[in-house]
């Protein structure tokens, strides 16, 4: 066994929302340690988010991602020479982080002029129920469904 785990460093709370999940999205989405551009990114994508549905853009990116949060995954175990994808249930934290990973992952890889527009675009489909994102969490979950028959070997 390793040892002990280093002890979870707080986040403090975005400016604008007062919410840690916001921080913990943008500590996401910076880059080069650019965390002023990631909150100017992301608060100019909720804005678009809020003019291209007609609705909250704070409320509209908290739908989409507990739409693209994933439930199950499967983890390879090797098992006697062989290797098996195995279901197993996604812990809490890991969910969160997994959402936001794909949400950013995924807008990312999307067209358009700026971050924010590829970003706002990416909430917008995940909380309908579509795009890249969601595509990615029904793909895990179907994954994990054909995958039933060795839920016996558990991890």
């Amino acid at each position: 066994m390793r040892k002990s785990q280093p002890k979870k460093i707080p986040l403090a709370p975005d400016p604008k929302f007062n919410d840690k999940l916001v921080t913990r999205f943008v500590n996401n989405l910076m880059w080069e340690g650019k965390k002023s551009g990631a909150y100017i990114i992301f608060y100019d994508s909720l804005d678009k988010v809020a003019k291209i549905t007609g609705e909250e853009g704070y409320e509209v990116w908290k739908k989409a991602l507990t739409n693209i949060t994933p439930g199950v995954e499967v983890r390879s175990r090797r098992i006697g020479g062989a290797t098996f994808q195995i279901p197993a249930e996604v812990r809490p934290d890991r969910k969160i982080s997994l959402s936001i990973k794909w949400m950013i992952r995924y807008s990312r890889e999307r067209n358009g002029r700026s971050m924010a527009d590829k970003l706002a675009n990416e909430i917008v489909a995940a909380s309908k129920g579509e795009g890249a994102a969601y595509k990615k969490k029904e793909d895990t979950h179907r994954m994990a469904e054909a995958n039933k028959a060795f839920a016996h070997f558990k991890v």
